[in-house]
């Protein structure tokens, strides 16, 4: 059972800003902001899930069916991450690339105080067991400023995990598969990463989010392990007996000259490539959602509209079904993972060129962070425009990718990484 408490706030970023800084006393921590971006479809400015009452983590096998059992079991919120991996689950698939970072399969945790915070209050709901300490918590967060979160040495030395012209030849590779018909789309990405590491965290997370701004904002920390998370993109909602899903294909850069700006925003959208690479994952997702869906549920509410965001101006659909309501939550997952936009089509195909083509495993980057609420609906973001590090090992890394297609060009496909790959360049050679 969870206390709800509520307090008056008078400065909503002062104290999101606490709320992260004081978290980090906890060593399983998930911070979610949406940025103030609201639709139809949001749910909440900013939670934050504090300390494991229970937990799941999963290395390997039947991360699906303990998720679900644990769900079922416990009756209450649910906070935690998908890695991309779980494919091998589902499929006859392997992830046998490098990996610096070190995530497991799965983790999803039962926060023993977690806190929503609107642009006037903050509500705490703890379990009954720690409710008589959300009066000092409160106190010490509004009392609470920016601090060292973690050893600081000289800036990040990021390297390209994969050189320009080996990208290069792997895309030619790549729409050499097409040609033969063995897959009409995938997305390929690459890695860049630092060892010998040392950042502060808290900070960069800070840095990131604020110059990007996305709705699908995520701070993850599993003791040694964090994720600095950016993403504009949701993987899957469900509301009662809806479903949702609002897949990205299609990005154009942006300007500081509002003329040239909205320029590269009408080209976007009306370039026939991009427009075709989203649709064929809107198909994808479809097919998807129809394995769980009441027979003629599946719609298209939005396809292929273009959205701003500080970065970047981005090609979003959205694509709904409805479900029987006493369908397992899970399953839903288990039906649609790992989302189109980072795999391609046919899916499976597209995995099995993923792995034979990228030299990175991708573990949790084009996974999902998300939660599940005590009526077993839940929300996940794509983890896409995202730092990866692990402190102990001093190893940070990030990835990006681009959709390759019959119409590809290689080298626009390069510079469409690069430029990707900028928010959090900068955020981690200013660190």
């Amino acid at each position: 059972m969870r206390v709800k408490t509520t307090f008056a706030i008078e400065d909503f970023v002062l104290f999101k800003d606490a709320l992260l800084y004081w978290a980090q006393r906890f060593d399983t921590v998930l911070f979610l902001d949406s940025n103030g971006h609201k639709d139809k479809h949001s749910s909440f400015e900013v939670l934050l899930a504090l300390g494991a009452a229970q937990h799941l983590s999963i290395a390997a096998a039947d991360g699906f069916q303990k998720l679900s059992d644990f769900n079922q079991k416990l009756n209450d919120w649910l906070f935690g991450y998908l890695s991309y991996d779980l494919k091998n689950e589902l499929e006859a698939l392997s992830s046998n690339n490098f990996d610096g970072i070190g995530f497991g399969q799965l983790h999803f945790f039962q926060p023993k105080k977690l806190i929503r915070l609107t642009n006037e209050t903050v509500e705490f709901l703890y379990l009954e067991k720690y409710a008589d300490e959300v009066a000092g918590d409160f106190k010490e967060i509004s009392a609470c400023r920016e601090g060292k979160t973690a050893s600081v040495g000289n800036k990040p030395k990021i390297k390209l995990r994969i050189h320009k012209e080996a990208y290069l030849d792997k895309v030619r590779a790549v729409l050499e598969e097409i040609k033969k018909g063995t897959i009409y789309e995938v997305n390929i990405c690459q890695e860049f990463y630092a060892e010998h590491s040392y950042i502060d965290v808290v900070k960069s997370f800070l840095h990131l989010n604020r110059i990007s701004k996305a709705p699908f904002a995520a701070f993850l920390r599993l003791d040694n392990h964090y994720l600095l998370c950016a993403s504009p993109e949701r993987y899957l909602k469900k509301n009662g007996d809806t479903v949702i899903s609002q897949p990205i294909k299609g990005t154009a850069g942006r300007s500081t000259n509002a003329f040239k700006d909205e320029q590269f925003k009408i080209r976007l959208e009306n370039d026939t490539k991009e427009r075709t690479e989203n649709i064929m994952i809107v198909d994808l997702v479809r097919n998807d959602l129809s394995k769980s869906a009441v027979k003629g549920s599946v719609t298209v509410e939005e396809l292929c509209k273009v959205y701003t965001f500080e970065q970047v101006h981005q090609m979003i659909s959205t694509v709904s079904s409805k479900i029987k309501e006493d369908l397992d939550a899970v399953q839903l997952l288990k039906d649609t993972f790992p989302m189109g936009s980072m795999t391609g089509t046919p899916k499976v195909s597209a995995m099995k060129v993923i792995e034979r083509v990228e030299e990175t495993k991708r573990g949790l980057y084009s996974g999902a962070v998300g939660y599940f609420d005590p009526n077993k609906n839940f929300d996940f973001n794509v983890v896409i425009r995202s730092i990866l590090y692990n402190a102990e090992k001093r190893y940070l890394s990030f990835s990006v990718g681009s959709a390759i297609t019959a119409k590809s060009e290689p080298l626009k496909e390069y510079e469409e990484c690069l430029l990707k790959a900028k928010a959090m360049r900068d955020v981690l050679e200013s660190n």
